[in-house]
């Protein structure tokens, strides 16, 4: 296995999440986790129609938000466990993940027998 090759595509990957949590979300400077920001308030007060279509905005930027900053957090930890010599082990039976495994996703934590743990 090719660890190199598997964080270049980690760290691509990690690029193109952190973009697309820039488009829908920021990070809260209190927690430094990402939530959902609201499009800007117009000049006029908004109708109630207005504001279904705002709540229902922001209820896809928080889900959108929440999968992305979860796939952020698999990237950074699969990268840690990189410089840890850690990459690569189950995180349930610490047995080797498998390598077609590791090409698909190479972010995952655990082997193909646990990975709905």
């Amino acid at each position: 296995m090719n660890i190199q090759n598997l964080k270049d595509k980690l760290l691509e990957e990690k690029k193109l999440v952190l973009q697309e949590l820039s488009e829908v979300g920021a990070i809260d400077p209190d927690t430094n986790e990402w939530g959902p920001k609201p499009d800007p308030m117009e000049e006029s007060a908004p109708d109630a129609n207005d504001l279904g279509d705002r709540f229902e905005d922001f209820e896809e930027k928080n889900s959108e938000t929440i999968t992305l900053s979860k796939r952020l957090n698999e990237i950074n930890k699969a990268l840690e466990n990189m410089d840890s010599g850690t990459y690569g082990k189950c995180s349930v039976c610490d047995e080797q993940i498998e390598e077609e495994r590791m090409i698909a996703n190479p972010a995952a934590d655990t082997c193909v027998k646990h990975m709905d743990n």
